[in-house]
């Protein structure tokens, strides 16, 4: 008997499918109402999965949607968020919003960047000051005890769910989280990086969740110089020895975009200070070299500085392609804007297309040499360097 031969893709069940069409007719619908119709029974569908926790449901309908129907996928991804992130929880008879948010620090420093438990005290600080600068004056706050770096946040959908519930139920409660942190993972060491102070804020339904949404005039920027102004010595004893930029509280998903967005710019002129620094030498002094790595198609641009004087490549930055970024888009003008305005004054900018790999023997990224090849970047011998204190 012939037998039907198997699909190399994974069958996908019937909760994914119906998520794809769910998401298609909302992305196809002519009008508000149309859309309200569709995104109440998309939203519907999201919670049971998330509460069933079948995360695979969720990745597989948003892979298929990758493929066929790219507003499809984009209206599906904002509903999953949003139902991670989000939900209505009753307290005391009355229901409640309840938000998830992040407050993301991008920092740098020539020793290790500091991830870990956050004293009791500081924390209490913290949450005081997110309250009478950030959050409205109707909101309950949880803070999770613990200054996440981005390899230890959560890897799921269904993960920032549960951490939304718990932290919402904390936030209610009056209650602290305690985060039991035996099973979070290393925390990766890099020049600069990026923290994350993460908790739940609750307000009555319908209720002001932040203070720019409250009619006193209080806008985004004003609320942003107050939480680094107030929040700022708190914030400095967790990062001791590190240069540090607080980022404005929001809604996590949005948050994290925020701060990947911030933390290229703040990385290449974080790496321009490294080096002034390690050799006591001017901007001036410095080459750098951009590329753009290719897999199938542009992924990043990578770039790596070095003395103008010698082609050695001492240090390397990877910019990475964020959300609708391609080959179209400006990258390398605005990475030469910036390289300038940090004092380097020779930019070397290949237009040729380099291999997307990395060093066989340690995984680092290769960055592009003035000659036009992908080399290891290699710091020379520092021992008779004089050292400076960062502040």
């Amino acid at each position: 008997m012939k037998r039907n031969r198997l699909s190399s893709r994974k069958r996908m069940s019937s909760d994914a499918t119906e998520l794809g069409r769910l998401a298609t007719g909302l992305a196809e619908s002519g009008g508000r109402l149309e859309e309200d119709f569709w995104n109440r029974q998309m939203v519907e569908l999201i919670d049971r999965i998330l509460q069933e926790g079948v995360e695979e449901d969720l990745n597989a309908s948003l892979d298929r949607l990758f493929d066929s129907h790219a507003t499809a996928h984009d209206c599906l991804a904002d509903a999953i968020e949003a139902r991670a992130e989000s939900c209505v929880l009753a307290h005391q008879g009355k229901d409640h919003d309840v938000l998830l948010f992040s407050a993301p620090l991008l920092a740098w420093s020539r020793f290790s960047i500091p991830a870990g438990t956050i004293p009791r005290e500081t924390l209490q600080t913290l949450k005081v000051h997110l309250g009478a600068h950030v959050f409205s004056a109707a909101a309950r706050l949880a803070l999770v005890d613990y200054l996440f770096s981005p390899d230890q946040l959560p890897r799921s959908f269904v993960d920032t769910w549960q951490l939304m519930r718990d932290l919402g139920d904390a936030a209610l409660g009056g209650k602290p989280l305690q985060l039991d942190i035996s099973d979070l993972p290393e925390t990766n060491q890099f020049l600069s990086d990026t923290r994350y102070l993460i908790g739940a804020v609750a307000v009555p339904r319908g209720m002001p969740i932040f203070r720019w949404n409250e009619s006193d005039g209080v806008t985004r920027e004003s609320a942003l110089k107050e939480w680094v102004k107030q929040g700022g010595p708190s914030l400095e004893s967790l990062l001791a020895g590190c240069a540090f930029q607080p980022l404005l509280a929001d809604a996590y998903h949005a948050a994290c975009r925020l701060a990947d967005m911030a933390s290229r710019p703040y990385s290449l002129r974080a790496s321009v200070a490294f080096l002034q620094t390690t050799f006591g030498k001017p901007a001036e002094s410095l080459r750098a070299v951009v590329g753009g790595f290719y897999d199938k198609r542009l992924e990043e641009y990578r770039i790596g500085f070095g003395p103008r004087n010698s082609d050695t490549i001492y240090h390397g930055i990877v910019w990475p392609l964020l959300g609708s970024e391609d080959e179209t888009t400006d990258v390398v003008g605005e990475v030469e804007t910036l390289l300038r305005e940090s004092g380097v004054k020779e930019v070397i900018v290949h237009n040729q297309q380099f291999p997307y790999e990395f060093c066989d023997d340690c995984g680092a990224p290769l960055y592009p040499h003035v000659e036009g090849e992908p080399v290891h970047a290699e710091m020379p011998d520092l021992d008779n360097t004089p050292s400076q204190t960062l502040h």
